[in-house]
């Protein structure tokens, strides 16, 4: 199956052209865009673990690679049920900050100045949130595509967090630096190639490799998740006889992940492996009660979720003031 992954010169024609596939008034929220001086961060708890959740910014891409095994009507019939563009995709970046003892863990690095205008807000809102960059002990990346890993250098190249210690899985290492991957896959995937290579191999980097379950600091493990990206992995942490899980992009959307979980997106490297790990994931979540930080849904992007007969539902989390 060929996948829609657009090279970066695309994705910025895209963006540039996003206007232009507005939703029909009849069938989009009439809600206009947050006023001015909203912040982009908001601070929670588990147990005695202090959170918070840090915007990276937002992206949108075409429609057409969402639900690439579904018939298309149907995806854009329950797109337009849920009162979203059938056309254009648009997605959050919440990245998640846990405080937990000494140490001060940030996962995902976002895209830096190297994707679209409108990311590469991370370290900008960390310091509005009052969060010095130079605090952050660890780094957890869950897969290396732009919006997750492209962050990692500034515009000097060199690493945006000196003194933190790196943590990415074996299994995404290997699969990215192996030998002339860049002229083995498709031309359209051949930047994503590069990006994800030229960031791991980043000066100044030194990489801790993680398996299945290793563990970042006490009570923070990464747990694999493949499918989005052959060594995907998504942090599980534990505090006060409660748990949370920092997706990444084993789940990508709020809506079409639950509901229609064995729907997959182009930019799934295994659409078959995508479905069996969402599909666990939501079986754990649902029946153990486990919290869950969708990287993309709408922010802060916390909640839980709800089984529903076959498919399931993410309920947003209910803050208590």
């Amino acid at each position: 199956m060929t996948f829609f992954k657009p090279s970066r010169r695309e994705i910025l024609k895209l963006a540039a052209i996003a206007p232009a596939f507005a939703m029909p008034a009849a069938v989009r929220a009439q809600l206009g865009a947050p006023m001015g001086g909203n912040p982009a961060h908001f601070r929670f708890t588990l147990g005695e673990t202090k959170l918070t959740i840090l915007s990276d910014g937002f992206f949108s891409l075409p429609a057409g690679g969402t639900g690439v095994n579904a018939d298309p009507a149907e995806v854009k019939a329950f797109l337009e049920q849920h009162f979203l563009s059938p056309d254009m995709g648009y997605s959050h970046t919440n990245h998640l900050l846990i405080e937990k003892g000494d140490a001060v863990i940030l996962v995902d690095v976002g895209s830096g100045s190297r994707f679209f205008d409108t990311v590469g807000k991370l370290t900008a809102n960390m310091q509005a949130a009052g969060v010095d960059p130079a605090s952050i002990t660890h780094v957890v990346i869950t897969h290396a595509h732009p919006d997750h890993i492209w962050g990692i250098r500034d515009d000097f190249d060199e690493p945006i967090f000196p003194d933190a210690q790196y943590f990415l899985g074996q299994v995404e290492r290997d699969y990215w630096l192996q030998d002339d991957l860049v002229n083995k896959v498709e031309p359209t995937e051949q930047q994503f190639v590069l990006g994800a290579v030229n960031s791991i191999n980043a000066d100044g980097l030194e990489w801790n490799l993680v398996q299945d379950g290793d563990e970042i600091v006490p009570g923070v493990r990464v747990i694999h998740t493949p499918g989005h990206t052959p060594g995907h992995m998504s942090v599980v942490l534990e505090d006060g006889g409660k748990q949370l899980i920092a997706l990444g992009d084993c789940m990508t959307h709020a809506y079409l992940s639950f509901q229609r979980p064995t729907w997959y997106n182009g930019t799934d490297h295994d659409g078959e492996q995508t479905v069996a790990t969402r599909t666990r994931m939501l079986d754990m979540c649902a029946a153990d009660r486990i919290a869950v930080l969708g990287y993309h849904f709408p922010f802060p992007g916390v909640g839980h979720v709800l089984r529903e007969g076959d498919s399931f539902s993410f309920v947003p989390a209910l803050w208590q003031f």
